[in-house]
C-alpha cells in the first residue's frame, strides 16, 4: 500500500488548509472511500479527518423556515430526527431505503453526496478500461454487461449511475450545498451539484479543488403532506436501485398545484423529470396525464443493450410514487 499521511482538522479553515496538497481527501464516516481505497480504486496522498469540526454534525431551522443540516450528521440520524422526519418525510424515507442500518450509523450527509458509482467496471481495477477511474482508457461497460447502467444524460465516454438515494429526495426538494473552500464560502443549487459526464467522467461533482462541504440546506416546507420514495432493486436489502423515484406534490383537492419529481438508478446525476413535473401542475390527477407525464420523463431515454426495460420501469415507477404520494395507493380513477 502507498504511504498515506493523515491530519486531524480542528475547524473548517485549518480542513481547508490541510486539503491544498495534490491528492488529498477529506475523510468522515469513510464507508465508500475505503473501501475504494483498499481496492486501489482511490489512491490519496493524505486524508484530512474532519469528525472532530464542532457545528458540522447538527441540524438546525434556518431563519426562512428551511433547515440546515450539517455535514456530519449521520444518515440514521438525520432520517429519524424530528424536523426531517415531520418537514421532510422524502428525505427521511430515501435515507432510510439507503445501505443497511449499520452503514446508516456511520455514513455522514456530506460523504453520501460524494457517493461514487458502483459501476463493476470502476470497482474492478483488473478491467483497464474506465474513463471514470483512469480518463482517456475507454468505458468497458458501453459493450459488456451494462444492466444496471445509465439510460439518460449518458455520454460516448461513461454510463455509469450515481447511487445516492439521498441525493435524489434533495433532487426533488431542490436543496442547496453549502460549501467553504480556497475562495471562501458558496452556495450550489443541487440541481447544479453533480456532473454529467460528458467528456470528464471522471468528475462527480462542480466542487473546486479545496473545497469541503459544511452542510446541506432545505427549503422551507411545502411537501410535507403529499411525499414518498419509491426504491425498485433486485432484492430488498444490500442493493442499489435499479429505479428509483422521489415524488412530493401539492395538492388541492384532486388537482395537482405543483409537483417535484427525481429519478435515480438512471443517470450519472439525479435526474430531475421536469417535463413530467410540467405536466402535472395545475391537472387533475387522473390516469391519462398521469401516463403522459411518465412518458415525457423517459423521451429522452437512450438504453444500452441490457438495460431497455429501465424505461418502461421508471414509467410505472414514477405512476406508482405519485400516486403513493397523493395517498391514492388502489390507483387512479
Amino acid at each position: 500500500m502507498d504511504a498515506i499521511s493523515y491530519e486531524r482538522a480542528t475547524d473548517i479553515s485549518s480542513a481547508v488548509r490541510a486539503a491544498q496538497q495534490p491528492g488529498t481527501m477529506f475523510i468522515g464516516g469513510g464507508t465508500n472511500l475505503l473501501d475504494l481505497m483498499k481496492g486501489g480504486v482511490t489512491r490519496p496522498v493524505k486524508l484530512v479527518d474532519i469528525t472532530r469540526i464542532q457545528g458540522l454534525d447538527t441540524v438546525s431551522t434556518l431563519p426562512d423556515g428551511g433547515l440546515r443540516i450539517g455535514a456530519l450528521v449521520r444518515n440514521s440520524d438525520a432520517a429519524n430526527h424530528a424536523l426531517v422526519r415531520e418537514r421532510y418525510p422524502l428525505l427521511s424515507q430515501a435515507l432510510l431505503a439507503g445501505a443497511s442500518a449499520q452503514l446508516r450509523n456511520m455514513a455522514t450527509v456530506g460523504g453520501n453526496l460524494m457517493q461514487r458509482t458502483r459501476c463493476p467496471y470502476f470497482y474492478d481495477t483488473a478491467f483497464t478500461a474506465c474513463n471514470k477511474r483512469e480518463p482517456g482508457s475507454g468505458c468497458a461497460a458501453i459493450n459488456g454487461h451494462n444492466r444496471t447502467h445509465a439510460i439518460l444524460g449518458a455520454s460516448t465516454q461513461c454510463i455509469a449511475v450515481n447511487p445516492s438515494d439521498m441525493s435524489v429526495a434533495l433532487a426533488a426538494l431542490d436543496a442547496n450545498v453549502r460549501v467553504s473552500g480556497p475562495q471562501g464560502e458558496r452556495v450550489i443549487p443541487f440541481g447544479d451539484f453533480h456532473r454529467l459526464p460528458g467528456e470528464r467522467p471522471d468528475l462527480d461533482t462542480t466542487l473546486r479543488s479545496g473545497e469541503l462541504i459544511t452542510a446541506v440546506e432545505l427549503p422551507p416546507p411545502i411537501y410535507s403532506e403529499h411525499a414518498h420514495y419509491l426504491k425498485v432493486r433486485d432484492r430488498a436489502s444490500y442493493a442499489f436501485a435499479l429505479v428509483s423515484v422521489a415524488a412530493a406534490l401539492q395538492m388541492d383537492g384532486g388537482t395537482v398545484r405543483s409537483a417535484r419529481i427525481a429519478l435515480g438508478g438512471v443517470a450519472h446525476k439525479p435526474w430531475r423529470a421536469n417535463a413530467a413535473e410540467q405536466m402535472l401542475a395545475g391537472h387533475p390527477l387522473d390516469k391519462a396525464t398521469l401516463d403522459a407525464a411518465a412518458s415525457a420523463a423517459l423521451s429522452e431515454a437512450r438504453p444500452q443493450r441490457d438495460n431497455a426495460f429501465k424505461v418502461r420501469l421508471a414509467q410505472n415507477a414514477i405512476v406508482r410514487a405519485v400516486n403513493e404520494a397523493a395517498g391514492r395507493t388502489g390507483g387512479v380513477a
